[in-house]
């Protein structure tokens, strides 16, 4: 079986064309994707398919063997992707997913801009887990998310409590998580727990959903640097609520999984 690996900040994702592979099963997707028996991966981008209202449509699985709605960074490598294998040129182009139809302009191999659509703002609650309680703000640009606001943030502690606030009941699609921190008008940092991966370096919607709920609460101006692990990416937030977003592609690989291992 073919496949491309690219990361975008160190969110890595496994492009595997249709054409190399009829279907996809739960447990093939989790073999592929674990670091040790497998090629190792954030997801696996299952495209292009042909759409009837969109350029190409995409189906991205999560390591778990679910299939996410969205993903930002999945999104602008699978745009890379396409204009590695000439399907797209440097004008824009439309992307169906099951959270939604998304714009994609690749200005260069190492940077894609991807119109998100529009992000749906709930209203804040508290959680309480463990004797905890948090402050959230629950969130959804075709996938849900649940930003947390906190003077101090850290790897740790969103893998601590990452996995519990993503199962919680309260979600009962389960959500990614981000741990945000406030640095000023224009930058915010945050932690990331993607919902079916894990403790993730980098994520483009979970950009676009922080950084839409530090504007709305007047910390932030529209223009907002998402500082991560893995690197930044730059967001746009525009009056209708839709939200742009820009970041780095890098190809790593181009590879042929043995039938051996997908066997096993």
């Amino acid at each position: 079986m073919l496949c491309t690996k690219y990361h975008a900040l160190g969110n890595d994702y496994i492009v595997i064309n249709p054409a190399d592979a009829a279907s996809l099963t739960s447990t093939t997707i989790q073999r592929i994707c674990h670091p040790h028996y497998g090629l190792g991966s954030d997801g696996i981008l299952f495209g292009p398919f042909s759409s009837e209202s969109c350029g190409f449509a995409l189906h991205i699985f999560n390591p778990d063997g679910s299939e996410a709605e969205k993903s930002g960074n999945g999104l602008r490598i699978f745009s890379r992707y396409l204009y590695d294998q000439g399907k797209v040129g440097m004008e824009p182009f439309t992307i169906e997913t099951i959270g939604g139809q998304v714009t994609a302009q690749v200005e260069n191999k190492h940077l894609v801009h991807i119109n998100m659509g529009k992000i749906r703002i709930d209203e804040a609650e508290k959680l309480t887990i463990n004797g905890r309680q948090f402050s959230i703000h629950p969130a959804n640009i075709g996938n849900p998310h649940c930003v947390i606001i906190q003077d101090e943030i850290s790897a740790a502690e969103t893998r601590e409590w990452g996995r519990l606030i993503e199962g919680n009941g309260r979600f009962p699609q389960r959500t990614n998580v981000q741990f945000t921190k406030i640095i000023d008008q224009n930058n915010i940092q945050i932690e990331i727990w993607e919902r079916g991966a894990g403790y993730t370096l980098a994520s483009g919607s979970s950009s676009c959903a922080a950084a839409a709920i530090a504007h709305q609460h007047g910390y932030c101006d529209r223009t907002i640097t998402v500082h991560m692990q893995g690197g930044s990416i730059h967001i746009q937030i525009n009056a209708d609520h839709s939200i742009n977003m820009s970041g780095g592609v890098t190809k790593i690989a181009e590879a042929v999984l043995a039938q051996e291992m997908l066997n096993e």
